[in-house]
């Protein structure tokens, strides 16, 4: 069975530092992997993408700096370590894979991106307060 499991989400304080894990169950981490974000009442958000052919990583504005992520070399794991972390970063985080190609720096700006992606993850939520 294909699963994406998520965890190490939790609550913060300003500044401080998290990470992210994305299991791969049943599969491997081919093509690409990404990660978004949904905070309450609003839509979901690319965070940051990598491609695994290459390793090449993308990421929002609003984290570059911040966050950075990285997988295992077994590409069953990839992680998103989110470091300075601010309260507008308060979301529930989900990792999101497909079983084709996907280019990162199109799939990370959709603005509906879960008919896109084939498998998503069960979500994990941060919280970032004093």
């Amino acid at each position: 069975q294909v699963q994406l499991v998520e965890s190490g989400g939790g609550l913060v304080q300003p500044g401080g530092s998290l990470r992210l894990s994305c299991a791969a169950s049943g599969f491997t981490f081919d093509y690409a992997v990404a990660w978004f974000r949904q905070a309450p009442g609003n839509g979901r958000e690319g965070v940051s993408c990598l491609h695994i052919s290459d390793d090449s990583t993308y990421y929002a504005d609003s984290v570059k700096g911040r966050f950075t992520i990285s997988r295992d070399n077994d590409k069953k794991t990839v992680y998103l370590q989110m470091n300075n972390l601010k309260p507008e970063d308060t979301a529930v985080y989900y990792c999101a894979t497909d079983s084709t190609p996907f280019p990162c720096q199109v799939v990370m700006h959709t603005l509906n991106p879960d008919p896109v992606l084939e498998y998503w993850g069960q979500g994990a939520l941060v919280t970032v307060a004093a």
